[in-house]
Order: structure tokens, then sequence, then C-alpha cells
């Protein structure tokens, strides 16, 4: 047996940084269900100089495998790793190196009212991505991401972190065209080899939304090679996204439900986002996503999985869980995968569901 420590990633934001304990020991308690065979034990905490650690063991008597490592390396609050010798209270450090393509400013630099934890994001893509079939096709950056409700984008900003190809919807055109302008500016000022372009999709001298689209490379050998990743943004109803793409074209839908605090769904599920005029917003997400699930089910590879997270306030978790069982959708729903509820201000109190396509 063999312990280990890793210290947690400081948090500016207060409150997040007072549940990322909890969060993260539940996120290695997925990786280790589905991507580990149960092999880690032990999962707890210790202090250690004052500064709290997550803590835990192998079973028998090997290390981490340079595979383990690598997986559990891109846990979404992992700071730093250590071998612990729990009798000395000594820590060694171990090399753990993240799927990370770019500087964390992707993730960082954008700053909006509503934005999503980045923290949270990749931990929400990270428990999705191990409840597919699939889960250490992480590893081989061989996942295409859907987030149909993207907003600003910090999902898609995610997956282009980890270089998986991705792509978003959002109905609010505000939303697209700030994303737009990031992107760009951010490849620029990254001197990154890339390709973006944008404008309207028409079909039977219809607009139907709008496309924003980019090609991008790692590096710029990668980029002469033609390994570039795929990114782009649709601004249309999340109704609506049959019209823009493929069935069966994504391993992973990852998306947060409107909160019903600042943003709120259409009845009936037709649309999202606030703004004055129209029709009532709907403080439940659960009308929106009664008639958006299905869609999105229709574009996910069989194997796949979507992951939502939620206000709890506005919604239970039974409720959400069975809009995904009745879209044939297999939640999951051991207990590794209900650690996650947290508290996120006063009027929010966050979760996440995860399902896999059959």
């Amino acid at each position: 047996m063999t312990d280990y420590a890793f210290l947690v990633r400081p948090s500016h934001n207060r409150v997040y940084s007072q549940a990322a304990l909890a969060l993260v020991q539940a996120e290695l308690g997925v990786f280790n269900e589905r991507a580990l065979g149960g092999r880690l034990t032990g999962v707890g905490t210790a202090e250690l100089g004052g500064v709290p650690y997550v803590t835990f063991s192998t079973d028998g008597e090997g290390e981490l495998t340079e595979g383990e490592l690598r997986l559990l390396a891109n846990l979404s609050s992992l700071y730093a790793l250590f071998a612990y010798d729990r009798e000395a209270g000594t820590l060694r450090p171990v090399t753990a190196r993240p799927l990370d393509l770019f500087s964390s400013d992707l993730l960082t630099i954008q700053k909006y009212s509503g934005k999503t934890n980045e923290d949270f994001t990749k931990l929400l893509l990270n428990v999705t991505a191990m409840a597919t079939d699939r889960p250490q096709a992480l590893l081989d950056r061989a996942l295409r991401v859907l987030d149909p409700m993207c907003g600003r984008g910090t999902t898609l900003n995610q997956a282009l972190m980890y270089g998986l190809d991705s792509a978003g919807m959002d109905v609010d055109a505000q939303d697209f065209d700030a994303y737009a302008l990031f992107l760009r500016t951010w490849l620029k000022h990254s001197r990154l080899k890339h390709q973006a372009e944008s404008g309207p999709i028409r079909r039977n001298k219809r607009t139907l939304g709008r496309r924003f689209q980019a090609s991008i490379g790692a590096d710029k050998e990668r980029y002469k090679r033609g390994e570039v990743i795929g990114l782009e943004v649709v601004n249309a109803d999340t109704l609506q996204a049959r019209e823009f793409f493929r069935p069966s074209s994504f391993d992973l839908v990852v998306t947060d439900a409107p909160y019903g605090v600042q943003h709120g769904s259409r009845p009936g599920g037709g649309g999202q986002g606030g703004g004055q005029g129209g029709p009532r917003l709907d403080r439940s997400p659960t009308a929106l996503l009664r008639a958006a699930v299905p869609v999105w089910t229709e574009l996910l590879r069989p194997g796949g999985a979507i992951g939502i997270s939620w206000n709890t306030h506005v919604a239970g978790r039974e409720e959400l869980a069975g809009v995904l069982a009745e879209a044939g959708l297999e939640v999951r729903d051991s207990e590794a995968y209900r650690g996650f509820e947290h508290r996120v201000d006063q009027s929010i109190v966050r979760d996440l569901v995860v399902a896999r396509k059959p």
C-alpha cells in the first residue's frame, strides 16, 4: 500500500474554496469507481503544517501507475501531489502532468456576472467524461463536447484547454458576440496559429442563426501537420440543435441549467436566458430540460454521457433524474455521484446529475 496526499488549488472564490475539499473528494471517488477499478482506498483529509490535504492510498503493494497519474493529474482542484509517509508526516513530490495545453488565462481572464467557477466547470466535464463507456478516452483527447447552453463559453474553454473538439449553442446574441470577441483576442495575444470566421447560417433562403468557427493549433508544428482543435458556437435556440449538428456526433453534453436567479427558462422549454419582454421566465429549469434533453440525446453517441448542473432551490434531484430517464438515459446514481451538492450563495445550492446513453 502506498499513501498519497494532494494540496487543493487555492480559489479566488471564498465560498467555493470552502466546498473544494469535499467536492474534489467526491470527484476522486468517481475517478476511482469509473476508471481506476476501485484501487484507491481511505479517501479523506489530513492537516499537515496547518494546511488541509486530501489523502488516499493504493491497494496492494504498487504505487500509482503512469496512466493513473496522468488521469489523476486532471482532478479539478489538484494543485500538487505527494507521496505521503504517514508515520513521519513527510511529503515527497510526485510529478503530475495534466492535459492542459494552454495558459490558465484562457479560463480565468473572462470576468462577468454569473460566470460559473472554472474549477467546477472542469469538475463537471471530468465526472461526465468518467460516466461514458470509455473514461480513458479523456487522456487520448478523443472526446467531442457539446455545451447546448454555453453562455460565454466557460465549458468550451475547458474543452479547448484539454485539446478536445467542442461546440456550443446559446440563444443570447450578446453572449455569442462576447465569446467570439474574447476567443479571437485571446488567440491573437497568445500568438497561436489558427483560423476563425463567423457569419449567418442560411438554409432554404432562411437565416437560422449565426455561427462562429475556429481551428486552433496547440503549437506551430501541429498546426502545420493539420492537427487542429475544432471549436464552433451557434447563436440559436438549443431546441433547434438538430438543425445544426448531426445525430450521434458528440461524446459529452455538458451544461449549466438556468439557476432561476439571474437566468430563467421559457415555459415549455422555449429557450433560455433573461431579459425584458416576451413570455414570463420560469425559475425552474425542468420544463426547458424536458423539451431539450431528448434533442441533446439524439446528438450523443451511444456510450456517451450528459452532465447537467442546476440549482436545487428550483428543482429536485429526483425530478431532473426523471427527465433524463424519460429520454432513455441511464442516470449514474452511485454514492460517488451524490457527493457534489454545495452552496454557491444564499439563493443557489448547486448540484449535478450525470447520465449515460445506452
